[in-house]
């Protein structure tokens, strides 16, 4: 190792600094030949008991340490924000940058030579790979895994049919005491959803990108070749700052191009989108909206899960996973970027085998022929908004509907099921002001439900639109992401009752049938709604964040500051 050390500028200083920094780390029962020169690896795990799917994070950390301890260098784990998303309120998608944040100065500022990244549910993943990404040390990510299929009444279920069971249960089908059977029936062991809803698209991300080892994004939580892939995660980082390859190293335009068309051969959430976004801007990557279209769009779809399927994580598992996925599409993937293990995307996947083309498909003979997500433009989008083509319903990717306006998520909820609301099958449901800075911290409301009049008459999917996200999880005809949001003036929060919206998915376009003179004249009498928040992180995001189609960060944090700490603390 020609490098020297970072954790040295701690570990191996002389005279009083290097007392005070080896002396209160001895107090754990660390010896002294430990700190004599071993690369130091952070282990960075978001374990918490209020983020269920993270919760077996801690046995992982373990597993982890044995690697790193079996490949010569000295463990120590840390824990950062983490981040729940069935319990947080108002969303974690507000806290995914305060996290990031968290793990960047966490990282910058104490002795680490390299990191491994503990995470699973949604917003863990893409928090820590960017606040990581801006210190751009050696870094390897290891996800949970997800929980093993559920099963009620002898039928498998996911998190998925939880937008299911509550339509069924508003309109009788399903029972109160059926209801809570169901919900015992589905969480049945640790592990984040396991449909392809976005923990599993961030597991699968990571993956594509060449930030985890081969494998990880499907091998259950519960299963035990989880902890045997921590322990070679561990093993492998301390090679790596032999090797000296850092998240700039492997986070190449042409790795995000890869991650793009892997993700829509797998059905990834919308999701998906924001985040990378988020991280290529973290390591100066000129990613546009614009390119998940181009990139994404003609590739076929090959996984056959739920939200767009049929099957789950477990399932994908023991078909092989995802390094079946990038086998099948090796001729469309760039060859020349590396992985954590210092390997191409394709020589680590050239040996896989499927076990199940009920599964994963060929290319030739795909699940489904279009997949992934479309972006839209238009007067009522004009920076984008995004739509999950393969979860939505085909009669209406070309579609002319009259408005049905909520003006917030709660006049949303007060009026969705009055039986005197003006909707029909044909209707189009406008969200407003739950976009980044309107909600604040752009919520997963948008796939709204349809409203129980619709549902008692059979009705399953409209027409839908918002500024906001929707859950990995969830399906329908949903327009998402819509740029410039409400809040800020977007045409979007003048749309009212009544406006004719025109959806044509096939020529990418989102239209308002309001002329240019009307919406100027309704912009003169609006303005937006009052925020109650005026102080601490919230007030912070607000000020500070960027819009949805540029991935929703913080304006200050876009970019890297690197690893050098100029000042010493003693």
């Amino acid at each position: 190792m020609n490098k020297k050390l970072r954790s040295r500028d701690w570990f191996g200083k002389t005279g009083r600094d290097g007392f005070i920094y080896r002396s209160w780390m001895k107090n754990q029962g660390f010896p002294a030949d430990e700190f004599e020169g071993k690369p130091v690896i952070g282990i960075c795990n978001t374990w918490s008991e209020l983020t269920p799917c993270n919760a077996h994070l801690r046995d992982l950390a373990e597993a982890v340490k044995r690697g790193v301890w079996e490949g010569g260098g000295f463990p120590l784990e840390f824990p950062v924000m983490s981040l729940g998303e069935t319990l947080m309120r108002p969303t974690t998608m507000l806290y995914r940058n305060l996290a990031s944040m968290d793990t960047e100065e966490s990282i910058r500022a104490n002795p680490l030579d390299a990191v491994v990244l503990l995470v699973g549910c949604d917003k863990t993943t893409p928090s820590l790979v960017m606040g990581a990404c801006s210190v751009d040390i050696p870094t390897l990510v290891v996800s949970g895994g997800p929980m093993l299929t559920g099963y009620f009444k002898g039928k498998k279920i996911g998190t998925t049919d939880i937008w299911r069971f509550t339509s069924e249960s508003k309109r009788g089908a399903l029972t109160d005491e059926e209801f809570k059977q169901a919900e015992a029936s589905m969480c049945r062991s640790q592990g984040h959803c396991a449909v392809m809803g976005t923990a599993s698209t961030m597991a699968s991300m990571v993956e594509s990108l060449g930030l985890s080892l081969p494998g990880n994004a499907a091998i259950p939580a519960a299963d035990s070749r989880r902890k045997v892939l921590s322990h070679q995660s561990g093993r492998r980082v301390v090679e790596m700052v032999k090797e000296d390859i850092k998240p700039s190293d492997v986070l190449t335009k042409k790795a995000f191009i890869n991650a793009i068309k892997i993700n829509s051969a797998v059905g990834g959430s919308t999701n998906f989108i924001v985040h990378l976004t988020a991280i290529a801007r973290r390591v100066g990557v000129d990613l546009t909206l614009d390119d998940f279209d181009t990139y994404g769009r003609n590739v076929p779809l090959l996984v056959n899960l739920m939200p767009s399927g049929d099957h789950f994580m477990e399932d994908f598992y023991y078909a092989g996973g995802l390094p079946v996925v990038i086998k099948e599409m090796s001729e469309q993937l760039n060859d020349d970027v590396i992985t954590v293990n210092g390997r191409s995307l394709t020589e680590n996947n050239k040996d896989a085998e499927c076990y199940n083309r009920d599964v994963i498909s060929t290319v030739n003979k795909p699940f489904q022929k279009n997949s992934g997500t479309t972006v839209v433009k238009g007067n009522l989008c004009p920076d984008g908004a995004v739509i999950k083509t393969s979860a939505a319903t085909k009669r209406l990717m070309q579609h002319r509907g009259k408005a049905v306006v909520f003006e917030s998520i709660e006049d949303y909820l007060a009026r969705i099921d009055d039986p005197g609301l003006d909707v029909d099958e044909d209707s189009v449901l406008v969200l407003k002001y739950v976009g980044p800075k309107g909600y604040p911290g752009m919520a997963e409301v948008g796939n709204m439900g349809l409203p129980k009049k619709l549902l008692e008459k059979g009705v399953e999917d409209i027409v839908r639109i918002s500024d906001g996200r929707m859950s990995g999880t969830a399906y329908g005809t949903v327009f998402l992401h819509v740029s410039p949001e409400s809040y800020i003036g977007g045409n979007l929060a003048l749309v009212q009752n009544g406006d004719v919206i025109e959806v044509d998915v096939a020529n990418r376009r989102l239209h308002l049938d309001v002329s240019d003179e009307e919406l100027e004249e309704r912009k003169k009498n609006w303005k937006p709604p009052e925020h109650e928040f005026d102080r601490g992180y919230v007030n912070m995001y607000i000020k500070h964040v960027e819009q949805s189609h540029l991935g929703a960060d913080l304006d200050f944090l876009v970019g890297k500051s690197g690893s050098i700490v100029k000042r010493d603390s003693h």
